[in-house]
């Protein structure tokens, strides 16, 4: 099975913009760029509304309560995202595939590129790679990218924290 190093990256930034929103175009543009985004236009702030737009729709898909009604959520998004896929070279990279226009504003582009990664990271690896932390408290959203296909905390703090609590509730019965 080939896993698509694509799909894994966006749906990485989008777990992580969805776990601390961007405060403005500026901070926006900062994080795209250290994720290694190219980007070709100025950053606004309808860039800004656009991106919140699109995590709040891939939040959903997160939160889907089972595979049909997920994929479902991320068909929506790839529908309201179509461009046709294209191969470019740009920036001193290899040939690769865009699945997005030209061009494109920030916000669009990150709506298109969170809706096909997010398909292509769950097709390659699994309807039930996205998720959030298995610690009731915590509320971070992580895409499982383990070899085994069963990571349930966002983090190593997270995953002992609760062995910390499993330990405690056995000791006291």
């Amino acid at each position: 099975m080939h896993l698509n190093p694509y799909g894994e990256d966006v749906v990485n930034l989008a777990a992580d913009l969805a776990n601390r929103r961007p405060a403005d175009a500026g901070e926006l543009a900062d994080r795209c760029r250290a994720a290694g985004l190219v980007l070709e236009l100025p950053v606004t702030p309808k860039d800004l509304d656009r991106t919140r737009a699109a995590l709040d729709a891939w939040e959903k898909v997160v939160d889907a309560a089972d595979e049909d009604e997920r994929a479902e959520l991320l068909n929506r998004m790839l529908a309201a995202a179509a461009a046709y896929p294209r191969l470019t070279k740009h920036t001193g990279t290899d040939w690769h595939l865009h699945y997005r226009d030209d061009r494109q504003p920030l916000g669009s582009l990150l709506f298109t590129l969170i809706a096909v990664g997010t398909a292509l990271h769950l097709a390659g690896r699994g309807m039930h790679r996205l998720r959030r932390c298995a610690v009731t408290e915590c509320t971070m959203i992580f895409a499982d990218t383990s070899r085994t296909g069963r990571q349930r905390y966002c983090s190593q703090r997270c995953a002992n924290r609760d062995a910390v609590r499993r330990h405690r509730a056995q000791a006291t019965r």
